[in-house]
């Protein structure tokens, strides 16, 4: 019989960020059906913003997911990956709370957001590298 190995920290925080994509993705499709586009953003600019944040976290979110089920799997404290998982999922909500509101422009949520989702995959990716050297 295998061993089941327990990845619940990092199931929670994919559950979260997959949930969030849902919601970010369906905002699109509002966009859609109310403009009756269904290629491009029909040059408008909230339009574009509200394709963009979906991006953005579907271009960000797998990596650092990954990196935190890997470092869950190397035996990381759990608190450690409590720590990122809830760091991640809140400056995820930033970024894309500040560029919505700033319609794709630059403010603090965007800012923060963006900075605090790269220290996280940042200290996953050295966390992991470390672990598996024997440093940790």
């Amino acid at each position: 019989m295998p061993t089941i190995i327990s990845v619940n920290a990092s199931a929670i925080y994919i559950s979260i960020i997959a949930l969030l994509a849902l919601f970010l993705a369906y905002r699109v499709v509002q966009f859609r059906l109310g403009k009756g586009v269904d290629i491009g953003d029909d040059g408008s600019a909230e339009f574009q913003t509200a394709i963009r944040v979906h991006a953005n976290l579907v271009e960000w979110a797998p990596i650092t997911l990954l990196l935190l089920l890997v470092s869950e799997l190397l035996g990381a404290n759990n608190y450690f990956l409590h720590v990122a998982g809830i760091a991640f999922v809140v400056a995820r909500i930033a970024h894309a709370y500040g560029m919505t509101i700033a319609v794709g422009g630059g403010n603090k949520g965007r800012f923060y957001g963006t900075l605090v989702s790269w220290i996280v995959l940042i200290v996953l990716a050295v966390s992991n590298v470390l672990m598996v050297a024997g440093v940790f």
